[in-house]
């Protein structure tokens, strides 16, 4: 098997791994791989967790090494990027649709700065409306928060902006 096509494989085993805390988004949706390389000893595989304290970085690691390894019969080290971080723009299209139906406002796209009035105009998942407010900066998970929708009267969570 040459070097593409092992890399083309990795990518369609990663589509199995999913987020432990949205299990509707796979590691790719969330945008946590930064590289897939193929070395003498097997595949390396770089990823960033969505928040440097992440609890579950390596229960996601984990989860990439033994899916992988298993899918390609190839031993697989997982490291963490630390030359890259996470910010929420690396969220795909596709995963903002996901977190939709899922019942999760996606977050808005920034430039590369956030600042907390960017979380005052969240539509909701719901209705699509955007007559809301933030009840909480803090939700479920460090990298959720908390609205209410007044057109539907659903509250909500969302995925924050995250610089």
């Amino acid at each position: 098997m040459s070097e593409d096509a092992i890399i083309s494989a990795v990518y369609a085993s990663l589509e199995q791994v999913m987020d432990p805390e949205i299990p509707v988004l796979t590691v790719l949706d969330l945008g946590m791989i930064t590289q897939v390389s193929v070395t003498e000893a097997g595949i390396l595989i770089k990823m960033i967790p969505t928040f440097a304290a992440c609890p579950a970085v390596t229960y996601i690691k984990d989860n990439i090494r033994s899916t992988v390894a298993h899918d390609l019969g190839m031993p697989v080290q997982v490291e963490v990027d630390k030359e890259t971080h996470w910010h929420s723009n690396r969220l795909s299209v596709e995963a903002k649709e996901k977190l939709r139906n899922f019942g999760i406002a996606a977050p808005q796209v920034h430039n590369g700065e956030v600042h907390a009035e960017i979380m005052l105009h969240t539509a909701c998942p719901h209705c699509g409306s955007e007559q809301t407010y933030l009840r909480s900066p803090f939700g479920s998970t460090l990298c959720r928060a908390i609205h209410f929708c007044k057109a539907c009267g659903m509250a909500f969570e969302q995925f924050k902006p995250v610089e």
